[in-house]
């Protein structure tokens, strides 16, 4: 991803080119401005970073110093959270030994961050001083080697709490206290002296620039931290029996004689799913090693709340969603029904047609991708309803205008109208992986690109989804919907991996049957079961999507099926919909309001 953190100034040069150029919605506070063409989003990294500013955003932010902090009116709890913050470093012995800086050695800056962290209900329940290493000096190959840790990703997030409604489990949520300062280093760092460390009799007659410390175990902001503490809790869990694979680094289970534990671990945030008896045991020897928080049953993970109810489990995003109308100031707007309006079908009258040569591009004061990224965070988590028009909208951040903003602003109040919708797990139902696949045919037809679109449910309700523009022109709609389908294929065959693998270490018994994906073209069927026929509408495509999709049929691991268009799930996901039709796909994947439950 091309993604700066644009410390970046509207230079006098560019000054006749500012639609390029747009500001961010905390601009007054952190002085970001974002290149349009320079943003892409395949990784989440963008629309994380939009969740954090809104989801931090307030009319008291937190400060950035500690001389800010001093002029405060809630000083003496910042000091705390300073003086817990020095402990846990004595405590961890992270400081080594005070020396002259060693000869060709470039020491590490640092700094304090400041955050008080909020609860579901975005009240502040504490106040977090956090001293940080600013690793953006260190050295590759010097100062560091590998840096990749892996984190759980939402798919396996939605699965596990299918699995805790449907298996009846208990869901617990542990925080370690300092996570990263349990990980040991493997190169040899040196930081600039922090305030509040004394210098050693011996070095009090050389100046404070020319020394440094050492650092013995890893600190926060170091480029190698987040790996070497996933090593170092890793280890600990294999090491107490517990089972690990590659296909969810993240997920720990240990199965016993009475039941079993999953620990899914997300940084420093330990969701414990399974037994009683077994969540108790590992809570217990997680205390034994780490210093924890225990903070009881999982009401609020990952920026989603989650609500436990005797028929199940609901998951969704209110307060976040009621905070990105707030920062947009829509807040009071008139709800609507549908995130998004019929299209015509004459190309010129495309609400959604890009930029045209005599139209005028948005300035940089209009939020257009901060809003894209802050819709794209809900679409990706519990959302899926507002996935195709989001897609579609994020194609024009590059230029967009007064059109595509109001598209924009169409999405916001369906929100409005639907700010307590999210997913639900219901209990004791069937742990069966369910797929949808389709495509819209020439969706973006001013590029002549069609639209993947596919869901897969467990129990009746959605864990992963996707709306994608094709990369490839499809020339007929059964082509398009034959690369849905390839599509669709790849991702079931890990959702199957994931699935049996945390199923089956956790002692479920689970049919193995191939997994049903729908599909409502009846000759891209066809032509998946009985094989390839060439023919001058498909000797084309290239056999690949065919061949890939039939092999998986050979193997009994998926089974593709006829169904009608109008009970395709994946509709939803590949072209705006009619009110009824919408609101009847949106409940077919397990959608709910919190006030109906």
């Amino acid at each position: 991803m091309v993604f700066e953190e644009p410390e970046k100034e509207i230079r006098p040069e560019d000054e006749h080119d500012t639609e390029k150029f747009e500001i961010s919605i905390n601009f007054a506070q952190n002085g970001k401005v974002w290149t349009r063409n320079e943003i892409e989003d395949d990784d989440g990294i963008f629309s994380f970073s939009v969740y954090k500013e809104i989801d931090h955003e307030s009319d008291d932010p937190d400060p950035e110093t500690i001389s800010e902090c001093l002029k405060r009116p809630d000083w003496e709890k910042w000091k705390m959270a300073i003086q817990a913050e020095l402990l846990s470093l004595n405590k961890r012995s992270v400081f080594g030994p005070i020396v002259t800086t060693p000869e060709n050695t470039k020491p590490v800056g640092h700094k304090w961050v400041f955050v008080r962290k909020r609860n579901e209900k975005n009240e502040v329940t504490r106040y977090k001083a956090r001293l940080v290493a600013q690793g953006f000096s260190q050295r590759p190959g010097i100062d560091y080697e590998e840096t990749y840790s892996p984190v759980m990703d939402a798919i396996t997030f939605r699965f596990l709490m299918s699995l805790a409604a449907s298996q009846n489990l208990e869901m617990y949520l542990m925080d370690v206290v300092t996570a990263y300062l349990y990980g040991s280093l493997e190169n040899e760092i040196y930081m600039k002296i922090p305030e509040g460390l004394k210098m050693p009799e011996d070095l009090k007659s050389k100046a404070k620039e020319i020394c440094s410390v050492r650092l013995q175990r890893s600190l926060y902001g170091l480029k190698q931290s987040g790996r070497m503490w996933y090593n170092r809790l890793s280890e600990y869990l294999l090491s107490k029996d517990y089972v690990n694979n590659a296909i969810c680094p993240c997920v720990f289970i240990k199965k016993s004689s009475s039941g079993f534990v999953i620990i899914a671990v997300y940084v420093d945030d330990l969701n414990m799913i399974g037994t009683q008896k077994e969540i108790d045991d590992a809570r217990t020897h997680m205390k034994e090693e780490f210093e924890m928080k225990d903070l009881g049953k999982t009401k609020f993970c990952l920026g989603l709340q989650i609500e436990h109810f005797q028929d199940g489990i609901f998951v969704h995003q209110s307060n976040y969603t009621k905070r990105v109308l707030k920062r947009f100031y829509m807040d009071k707007a008139t709800p609507l029904s549908t995130p998004m309006v019929n299209r015509s079908l004459d190309v010129e009258k495309d609400p959604f047609r890009p930029c045209e040569d005599n139209e005028e591009v948005l300035g940089p004061e209009v939020p257009y991708m901060s809003a894209i990224g802050g819709l794209m965070y809900l679409a990706n988590c519990t959302r899926p309803d507002i996935a195709f028009a989001t897609n579609l909208l994020a194609r024009y951040s590059s230029s967009p205008t007064r059109r595509h903003w109001n598209g924009i602003k169409h999405i916001f109040r369906y929100l409005q109208g639907s700010i307590d919708l999210g997913l639900f797990y219901p209990k004791n139902s069937k742990c069966v992986l369910v797929g949808f696949a389709d495509a819209g045919y020439l969706s973006d037809p001013h590029k002549a690109r069609s639209q993947t679109g596919y869901v897969f449910t467990i129990g009746g309700t959605a864990v992963s989804w996707r709306s994608q523009k094709q990369t490839l022109v499809a020339t007929s709609s059964n082509y398009a919907e034959t690369i849905a389908l390839h599509e669709a294929c790849r991702e079931c065959v890990w959702l199957r991996s994931m699935t049996h693998h945390i199923q089956e270490s956790s002692g479920i018994v689970t049919e193995k049957e191939p997994t049903k994906i729908f599909e409502d073209n009846s000759a891209c069927v066809t032509q998946l079961k009985e094989g390839y026929i060439k023919s001058d509408r498909t000797k084309h495509i290239p056999p690949r999507f065919f061949s890939y999709t039939q092999e998986l049929q050979k193997n009994q691991e998926v089974d593709i099926e006829y169904i009608r268009s109008s009970d395709n799930a994946a509709d939803l996901f590949t072209k705006a919909l009619p009110t009824t039709v919408f609101k009847k796909h949106v409940h077919s994947i397990g959608m709910r309001r919190l006030q109906n439950l």
